[in-house]
């Protein structure tokens, strides 16, 4: 329902943020990993998930996409619930937890606080094939923003900047913005230039 949201940054906390959009300040739930990719600007932009009970609506935030997949992979097994997957992935990096449940490293899941042998297990056994798909297509999309990026340095060149300046700001714009098409990355890295 809520895929984002993109607002001031009102109040940061290692385990929750509240961002301001059109005068509604938004709660999210986030990871330790998502507390620490935050920038210090006001402005940002967090993918969410929401997650509707009988008695509350939650709204988990992201700093990436392959954080809110890792998420909702996690929360769709039996005995992991939010809370529990937020945790995985404040002690592991959504990274790491791809890469343990890919290989099998059971000892890897059960290294994290409230999981247990049997827990690490059925993760590792009910998401190791849907991991290696979210795999391929981080694959694709870091190939795809390596394109956006070289075809977006090749135009800032052409204007005139230097590739090392240019590139510094191009790999803040692309880390604010991970789908970012090479246009937006064009006019984000002319305002800060």
């Amino acid at each position: 329902m809520i895929t984002h949201l993109q607002g001031k940054l009102v109040e940061k906390n290692p385990t929750n943020v509240v961002v301001e959009c059109s005068g509604v300040g938004y709660l999210l739930n986030i990871s330790l990993h998502t507390y620490s990719q935050l920038p210090s600007q006001d402005n940002i932009k967090l993918l969410t998930h929401l997650q509707v009970k009988e008695d509350s609506h939650t709204l988990y935030g992201f700093f990436s996409l392959a954080e809110r997949e890792i998420f909702r992979l996690l929360i769709s097994v039996s005995g992991i619930g939010a809370n529990t997957a937020r945790t995985m992935l404040s002690s592991l990096t959504p990274k790491q937890i791809r890469e343990g449940i890919a290989t099998e490293d059971v000892a890897l899941i059960q290294s994290i606080k409230g999981i247990g042998l049997k827990t690490a297990q059925r993760v590792v056994i009910e998401l190791k094939d849907k991991v290696l798909k979210i795999y391929d297509i981080d694959e694709s999309l870091a190939h795809q923003n390596n394109t956006n990026k070289d075809e977006t340095l090749s135009a800032l060149e052409v204007l005139g900047y230097s590739k090392k300046q240019a590139e510094r700001v191009v790999d803040k714009v692309i880390a604010a913005q991970p789908d970012a098409t090479v246009e937006t990355l064009i006019k984000a890295a002319l305002k800060n230039l």
